[in-house]
């Protein structure tokens, strides 16, 4: 039987013989009291182990939840006994996903998602007098545990008191003066100034961050970031006379996301009303989540083709060259110039929702046609179809020599989502998201903004996508939704999406309830089926008012039984990269158990380490975890081989060399 270990002898133990290898060791802070400013000294601990014994119950779930959150997991108490004088004798402390999982959802077509997967880890405590002693301990886990996502689940969240008393934190968060100064946080503090004091304080504060003048505060402050920030990205137009005319900059985080979702973007642009009136210009992705991700920024004097070249160029050579395959703007002459020539071999598509609130202005008596237009744009299968629907809006509403309309039809391929649904567009069917960045701002800038608070509150905007990133990421690692059916390929998604893009999936899924398929022909090893979906659309009613009709859609569907090759006219896997119910009920149908990886797209898996997830940027709130850690040293170590090797060839030569081998080396060691 293993001896009784007490808290102090086991801490006395770690100090007296070090181990610098042990992953089990780690270091625990002492939580002080939050008026006092200074840190407590560390306490080194072991993980859990029978016979250790702790001198209240509070000291044995402090020192578990500190092994728990440096380990990357939860924990919930599972079981507590008492005795006859009520006093608790015994008491287990688990993962917070042990237990069965219970869905209590009332659709049981769409679940609510569980953490709990009956994971064994816990350690029991039994009373030992005035002390708790750990009686029995599991420490294995059944499923994936990661420190860094740990500060994300409920019992390890804790709030710094301390921080929320800084005048430069609330001022930093975009609160308004009165309000910051009014704040229960501000009254908690027993300030012993008044709101004028204040208000020099951060007057002050906010000078020695970027000075007087606008135009050079910014210049400032982008090399400030550039000391910080090795890889941040600016480039500034000045006119002959001096006059800053456009911006663009993008930081680490936004350069390594673009290797990530380079694939397709969206560019817009959103007059700031601010002093200098600069319009601000966004490229914005999709990240793995389906959530937008800022790709860079600029401000705008001038929204010609000369501008939009300027800028375009300057994103390009930050992006290392790197064109995006597809791109989508608002209709705009100069902006479809600049990327035919900056962007020749992209696709480009305007934004099908701009075009469409631009109709009531174009059109009189709109609200005669709405419900017809949009099941014409909206509703087309086909290019076909699309032409066929068009004509006869035309001839029934007498629009033949409306120019705005036959330029529109001209320019067909670059909005109609029948022309161009065979190009993937991350399921972006708008700037939608371009417009979500903008409006973001909203509470962080007003009319009265300058530039230079601007880019201040630009951050801040940018600090909350990061962490809404950080939690669905965390969300998708902790929990899982289940499957709603017993189909294998189900569950492959299951195990290798995100959980809002395994959503997706699942909707897709449901809907094959309301598909019918058939078989019509075979040649050879490729089967030709016909897909009936039983769909509503919304039409216009006898009364002139619109309502939903029923109707019967025909879909046509190949499947290449020797490749398991499928693929449907609706093209929603081209468009989106999520399988459409028809294939679904046709691998059903043909008993498929599990489809091809390259129906499972990379760009949607919760599994994959995406580098600009490894960058610290001056807004992101990353923790130092190891990974961090040692990214960090690797890219400080890779500088410095780059710097010596740019001496000269030779040095050239020997530093690829030896990355050349280096490389080899890794290689070779990931596949034993």
């Amino acid at each position: 039987m293993e001896p009784d270990l007490t808290l102090d002898e086991v801490a006395e133990q770690n100090r007296s013989a070090p181990d610098a290898e042990d992953e089990d060791a780690f270091v625990v802070e002492e939580i002080g009291d939050s008026s006092d400013d200074r840190q407590a000294e560390p306490t080194v601990m072991l993980e859990p182990k029978k016979g250790m014994m702790f001198s209240s119950e509070d000291d044995a779930v402090r020192f578990y939840k500190a092994y728990a959150r440096k380990k990357g997991f939860g924990v919930i108490r599972r079981t507590t006994r008492h005795g006859e004088d009520k006093m608790l004798t015994y008491f287990t402390l688990a993962c917070n996903r042990q237990g069965k999982a219970q869905y209590s959802a009332k659709n049981s077509f769409k679940p609510n998602p569980s953490t709990r997967m009956q994971c064994p880890a816990k350690s029991n405590f039994s009373r030992r007098g005035e002390n708790f002693c750990i009686t029995t301990v599991t420490l294995e886990h059944n499923h994936p545990i990661s420190p860094s996502k740990a500060r994300f689940l409920r019992c390890h969240k804790k709030v710094d008191l301390h921080s929320k008393r800084r005048l430069e934190l609330n001022d930093q968060a975009g609160a308004c003066m009165n309000k910051n100064f009014g704040s229960p946080v501000m009254e908690a503090g027993n300030l012993e100034f008044g709101e004028k004091e204040y208000t020099n304080y951060l007057q002050e504060k906010r000078s020695l961050k970027l000075g007087a003048g606008d135009a050079h505060a910014l210049y400032q402050y982008f090399l400030h970031m550039q000391s910080k920030d090795p890889a941040f990205f600016h480039v500034m137009d000045v006119a002959e006379d001096g006059r800053l005319r456009n911006v663009f900059w993008a930081d680490a985080r936004s350069r390594a996301a673009y290797e990530s979702y380079w694939d397709v973007i969206t560019f817009d642009t959103t007059y700031l009303t601010n002093k200098y009136t600069i319009p601000l210009a966004t490229f914005v992705g999709v990240n793995h989540h389906g959530e937008s991700v800022l790709l860079g920024c600029g401000l705008l004097s001038n929204e010609d083709t000369e501008t939009f070249v300027w800028l375009f160029k300057s994103w390009l050579c930050c992006m290392s060259c790197k064109p995006p395959n597809a791109i989508i703007t608002d209709q705009c002459k100069p902006m479809q110039n600049a990327i035919e020539e900056v962007f020749p071999q992209a696709r480009h598509r305007w934004c099908t929702c701009h075009i469409m609130k631009k109709i009531p202005e174009k059109l009189n008596g709109y609200e005669k046609i709405k419900s017809t237009l949009s099941n014409v744009v909206y509703d087309s299968l086909t290019k076909h179809g699309f032409d066929k629907t068009w004509v006869e809006m035309i001839n029934k509403y007498d629009l033949q020599d409306n120019e705005w309309l036959a330029e529109l039809y001209d320019n067909k391929n670059r909005w109609v989502p029948a022309y161009v649904k065979d190009t993937f567009w991350a399921g972006m069917s708008s700037t939608k998201r371009s417009e979500s960045v903008n409006a973001f701002f909203d509470g962080y800038v007003n009319a009265r903004t300058t530039l230079k608070q601007f880019v201040e509150q630009y951050e801040n905007a940018l600090r909350d996508k990061v962490e809404k990133e950080n939690k669905a990421d965390s969300k998708s690692f902790q929990q899982q939704i289940p499957c709603i059916t017993h189909y294998d390929f189900e569950r492959q998604f299951q195990a290798a999406y995100t959980t809002a893009k395994f959503k997706e999936f699942q909707d897709q899924l449901r809907g094959k309830i309301y598909c019918y398929p058939t078989h019509l022909n075979r040649e050879g090893s490729i089967f030709t089926f016909g897909v009936r979906e039983d769909s509503k659309i919304f039409c216009e009613g006898e009364d002139g008012k619109g309502k939903e009709k029923r109707v019967i859609l025909e879909f046509i569907v190949l499947f290449n039984q020797g490749e398991c090759d499928v693929q449907c006219m609706c093209r929603l896997f081209e468009f989106r990269g999520i399988l459409c119910s028809h294939i679904i009920s046709v691998l059903a149908l043909m008993e498929i158990t599990d489809v091809p990886s390259r129906y499972i797209l990379q760009r949607w898996r919760k599994d994959i380490k995406r580098k600009h997830t490894f960058i610290r940027c001056s807004y992101d709130d990353m923790i130092d975890t190891q990974v961090v850690q040692r990214y960090d040293n690797l890219c400080k170590r890779s500088r410095e081989l780059a710097e010596n090797g740019a001496e000269s060839d030779a040095l050239h030569d020997l530093v690829m060399d030896g990355l050349n081998e280096l490389q080899s080396k890794i290689d070779a060691y990931r596949a034993r």
